[in-house]
């Protein structure tokens, strides 16, 4: 495959990646080009703003998560019909999930890519070191290939010039445009980030600005010329053949339950399953004839007391769950089978009650980074002794432990990347498994297809 492909790096988190590289989609977009947004590292969040503006999915691009062959076949299909990949790359250029590999960072996509790097630094009080800064990155790895900067925060057009002057003089990657301080409209923010984008934090108009103040003085036409100069990328699609399905998958879709990776339900997908969402806030009851239930992670918090009001919606999940057909939920899906959520107000609102404890909203970030897990018990994902990998990212917890009551097991070792502590979890009773680490199993087909077996399978219902 050769399409044109620019990844938009940061040399630390706080650059400005996200917005930057939303100005440039739809400063591309606006072109009339077709464009394939994707985000390095296991956000839900940043993806949610790319995806509407490319107005087409965003997927996420994780070297430790999902391993070298995923990525590439990932960005194969995902790239096909566009005419230009813009990848906004995750913290540092170089950071990753250990202080000592590039391993799930930025660097590590650009490698196996090839793909051209747009180095965003922000200038903010700075002249001449920007060359010794470059100069580093420049020179850090061979295989990533810096083919321009732009300087964000910048302070004026006279303070480019001094910029640009420092980085030819020293014959490093040119700056290739820059923008100045407070010219691009801000982004919305909350506990675990960015809040997720939708038509009133990101208009029409707004995404307009925001490809104004970038091409004003960054050339779009010069850098998607730099992205044309990626070359054709080879890559052995070693999938195998999987069983095919009927199966109904319903999947929790709202503004409380959207943290999703969207290749998982391609994955569902091309096995000829049928994804059905329906929303726990708006929706009286589930869809019928339904194989499955998944809720994955969002802001429960935010929607406690809608989802607690919504009793129809809650007794229906609680029928489903005793006819024994699998319910899989992560994060956010954990807090909403839980008896309730305590907010950080201390107000308590009841939920679907299917794991015995409360969870309850902290203060402080309860945990964050990437964890392996090794299935203890047969489960929804696989056989005892599969090893799956995902993230983390949560500000609450639960007030107890689900593995203490009888009939509930852990079914997860998981060891933390950062770490390397070990945890019980995955809590498991018959077919419903909740757990606070987001999985990303559409990397092992393996774990798909054992899913949907579980789908199919006789429940007894």
């Amino acid at each position: 495959m050769s399409c044109p492909r620019i990844i938009i790096a940061g040399t630390q988190s706080g650059t400005g990646k996200t917005s930057l590289t939303i100005a440039l989609i739809a400063a591309l977009r606006r072109r009339g080009l077709r464009v394939q947004a994707f985000k390095v590292g296991p956000d839900f969040l940043d993806p949610s703003y790319l995806a509407l503006a490319s107005e087409r999915p965003c997927y996420n691009l994780d070297g430790w998560m999902m391993g070298r062959d995923y990525v590439c076949r990932l960005f194969a299909r995902a790239s096909a019909g566009a005419d230009i990949c813009v990848i906004e790359g995750v913290m540092g250029l170089f950071d990753g999930a250990g202080a000592v590999t590039v391993g799930g960072s930025t660097a590590e996509i650009a490698a196996w890519l090839e793909a051209p790097v747009l180095l965003a630094v922000n200038v903010h009080g700075m002249a001449g070191s920007i060359a010794a800064l470059v100069d580093g990155y420049a020179g850090f790895d061979r295989e990533v290939k810096i083919v321009g900067v732009v300087a964000n925060h910048c302070g004026s057009e006279r303070h480019a010039s001094w910029l640009a002057d420092s980085l030819r003089f020293r014959s490093l990657p040119p700056l290739v445009g820059y923008v100045e301080r407070g010219a691009l409209p801000g982004l919305s923010s909350r506990h675990l980030g960015l809040v997720t984008a939708d038509r009133r934090n990101l208009s029409a108009s707004k995404l307009e600005r925001l490809a104004d103040v970038f091409e004003r003085h960054v050339p779009v036409g010069r850098l998607f010329e730099l992205a044309k100069s990626a070359p054709p990328m080879a890559f052995t699609d070693s999938k195998g053949e999987s069983p095919r399905t009927d199966a109904r998958v319903g999947v929790a879709w709202d503004t409380a339950f959207h943290f999703y990776y969207p290749d998982l339900f391609d994955e569902l997908s091309t096995r000829g399953a049928d994804i059905v969402y329906f929303s726990p806030i708006a929706d009286d009851c589930l869809p019928a004839d339904l194989n499955a239930l998944y809720f994955g992670g969002g802001y429960p918090e935010e929607h406690a007391e809608s989802l607690s009001a919504n009793r129809g919606m809650v007794e229906s999940i609680r029928r489903f769950a005793r006819s024994g057909r699998p319910v899989y939920a992560e994060c956010g899906g954990l807090m909403y089978l839980s008896q309730g959520i305590v907010t950080r107000e201390g107000k308590a609102f009841p939920m679907v009650g299917l794991l015995p404890q409360w969870t309850r909203m902290l203060d402080r970030k309860k945990t964050l980074g990437y964890a392996e897990v090794t299935l203890t018990e047969d489960s929804l994902w696989g056989k005892r002794g599969t090893v799956l990998k995902g993230h983390e990212f949560h500000y609450s917890e639960l007030a107890g432990e689900p593995g203490e009551d009888a009939g509930w097991v852990r079914a997860y070792a998981v060891k933390k990347r950062r770490s390397g502590a070990f945890t019980r979890e995955g809590f498991q009773r018959g077919r419903v498994l909740a757990s606070y680490v987001h999985l990303h199993p559409a990397s092992r087909p393996e774990a798909v297809d054992r899913f949907l077996l579980c789908c199919g399978e006789d429940h007894g219902g």
